[in-house]
């Protein structure tokens, strides 16, 4: 099904082939390390980082892409899943300041960007997440994905009456400085000698709330030139206004946690936002798919994710 006339402008810049996926097996699983080592890097400024390699090798370990994942990338399908490759890291000084982090780094078909990926409430560690940011990288692109919650994610196990409590033990103000730290390293660390400096974020859901208070800190600073808001929950329309990089906003429908009018109202105002709204579609579609008709307008959604970033972060 697809996008309603409002995303219609915004289309592929490079050709896409549309991939089909089993539903029984998600591309680039990731599964957890077995063991790791732990290295303290000489820091190149006042941001320090702790890297977690897996012991062997830094390269991931796991399913490799389908033929039809990298089916627009610059290199050979026999080779676009192993130029990723995963590593854990520490951002910060001190227990208290420190964010635990998972960087996936592009190898021969590097861009030079980074894109900072804010995860919904299941966590960085959460296979959704890990698999969508994997797909990000095989395109080009570094991803980090914080740990926004200090080790204590929502577990679906978890029964939902205790939601409310646990998410309020989550301190806005200790979220907005993790997201900070993170951004100031990626900006003054990992890009320091890079020769472009561009940063992206994409958000889902909890995170694609975040995402929206994260640009409207961002203004004055312009560290990043683009963001991809999936289904953000809890946004505040209000902050619009002060979000200079161009976000593309996508949602469902049928989502009773973002609602279609919280996103038109945010188009209208954060400068250079799109809205891609998706008939019948629900809260969590394009990264955790539950049916075909899900599948299909996933697909098409992350095509549009990676056509907005590459026109405002590569063109």
């Amino acid at each position: 099904m697809a996008a309603t006339a409002a995303a219609a402008a915004v289309r592929p810049s490079l050709p896409i082939t549309p991939p089909r996926r089993e539903r029984s097996a998600a591309c680039c699983s990731l599964a957890p390390a077995t063991s790791a080592r732990s290295t303290r890097l000489p820091p190149s400024s006042r941001w320090h980082c702790t890297v977690v390699t897996h012991a062997g090798s830094r390269r991931l370990q796991g399913p490799r892409c389908s033929q039809a994942e990298v089916a627009s990338s610059t290199v050979d399908d026999d080779e676009a899943c192993e130029l990723v490759r995963g590593t854990d890291v520490v951002i910060g000084q001190g227990d208290d300041e420190s964010v635990r982090a998972y960087l996936l780094e592009a190898v021969k078909n590097n861009n030079g960007t980074c894109v900072l990926f804010l995860s919904d409430v299941f966590g960085f560690e959460d296979s959704a997440t890990r698999d969508f940011a994997y797909r990000i990288a095989c395109h080009g692109y570094n991803v980090l994905v914080p740990d926004l919650f200090r080790g204590n994610p929502w577990k679906k196990s978890l029964p939902m009456d205790g939601f409310q409590a646990w998410l309020a033990g989550q301190a806005p103000e200790r979220v907005a400085g993790d997201i900070d730290t993170c951004r100031k390293w990626l900006v003054d660390d990992f890009l320091a000698a890079a020769p472009s400096k561009k940063l992206g974020v994409v958000g889902f859901c909890y995170g694609g709330g975040r995402l929206v208070e994260t640009l409207a800190r961002d203004a004055d600073a312009a560290c990043f030139r683009a963001g991809v808001c999936f289904y953000g929950s809890r946004m505040d329309a209000s902050l619009g206004a002060r979000i200079a990089a161009p976000v593309l906003f996508v949602c469902g429908d049928g989502d009773p946690l973002c609602p279609v009018e919280t996103v038109r109202e945010l188009e209208r105002s954060a400068r250079g936002a799109k809205a891609a709204v998706y008939a019948g579609r629900g809260h969590g579609f394009a990264h955790r798919p539950e049916s075909l008709e899900d599948d299909g307008d996933a697909e098409d959604a992350f095509a549009m994710m990676k056509s907005w970033f590459h026109d405002h972060l590569l063109a």
